[in-house]
């Protein structure tokens, strides 16, 4: 039955190629998603970051969400190693980018120096990271959306414990950052609430099902607790995933690598995969919440869209 829904996603027809179309699906609100981004330009980084741009310019976005991992593979040693060029600055140079970006910390920042992933603010004007977990209200045309933007990899225990490869994993405290998370959400009064983390709660992958077990057992019931987040959005996979739990009012999403993405296949609650590389943009009215996933071609291969 999964192996039927998964060919049945490859036949649905793909949509929004062109700039007309995508004016079309524009909000009162727009911004991007990307991540797993550093590759140097290579693996379709390049052509995906000018599809980006160009997009950009139809859309208008508030700004662009780094959701993890702008660095494979080692992090960054400094606020001057030769990576930020490579991978991020000299690659997203179109114009339309030139907006705010707002980061949080993949595992691969945890293989290097997360400080200076913290501390890049201070030399790049659109690379706004004040802290490891922040939050950030989008307002425009009467709409507002707040983004809670979380720090994934020290809520997981295999890192914590890999202290010569995620050396700094085990230093950040687990409970301070959770009850955060929890004073945040309950104080949000905006349109819509997105939760924007690196790693997944629920999703098909290989890799080891104790990363989404424990976000399961220590984040879940945090954001299941107030009935105002609309979305819970990561990276980590390499590929596009939409899922929807019995029972439950949150729509999950996995945005996909914007370079070098992977195979996927359906899983529990699985409404949509697709092994493509790309990026998510997110249009919001007072009304509507429309999430679409957008491969390195700008064609639209899925929609999530939540409504009052």
């Amino acid at each position: 039955m999964l192996a039927l829904a998964a060919r049945l996603l490859t036949l649905l027809p793909l949509a929004a190629q062109t700039p007309a179309e995508w004016k079309a699906l524009k909000g009162d609100l727009n911004f991007f998603i990307a991540n797993d981004l550093g590759r140097n330009g290579y693996y379709r980084q390049k052509p995906i970051a000018e599809r980006m741009g160009e997009m950009a310019d139809v859309f208008g976005p508030e700004c662009i969400v780094a959701a993890g991992d702008v660095h494979h593979f080692n992090g960054v040693a400094s606020v001057t190693d030769p990576l930020w060029m490579t991978n991020y600055e000299l690659i997203y140079s179109h114009p339309e980018l030139m907006i705010d970006w707002f980061p949080v910390l993949g595992n691969h920042e945890y293989r290097g120096n997360t400080q200076a992933v913290l501390d890049y603010a201070r030399i790049s004007r659109r690379w706004m990271m004040p802290a490891r977990y922040y939050t950030r209200v989008l307002q425009d045309n009467g709409v507002s959306v707040r983004l809670v933007f979380i720090d994934t990899t020290p809520l997981i225990d295999k890192y914590r414990t890999d202290s010569l490869t995620y050396p700094d994993a085990r230093r950040q405290a687990i409970e301070p950052q959770l009850a955060w998370i929890d004073s945040t959400l309950q104080a949000a009064r905006e349109d819509w609430v997105v939760v924007v983390g690196h790693h997944p709660i629920y999703a098909y992958t290989p890799k080891d099902e104790s990363e989404r077990t424990d976000l399961q057992q220590r984040l879940l019931p945090i954001l299941q607790r107030h009935p105002n987040v609309s979305l819970y959005v990561c990276g980590h996979i390499h590929n596009f995933q939409h899922l929807h739990q019995e029972g439950d009012p949150i729509d999950y999403v996995v945005n996909s690598a914007a370079s070098l993405a992977r195979k996927v296949k359906p899983t529990q609650g699985t409404r949509y995969c697709s092994g493509e590389e790309g990026f998510t943009i997110v249009s919001a009215t007072a009304q509507r919440l429309c999430l679409y996933m957008v491969d390195g071609d700008g064609r639209v291969l899925h929609t999530v869209e939540r409504s009052k």
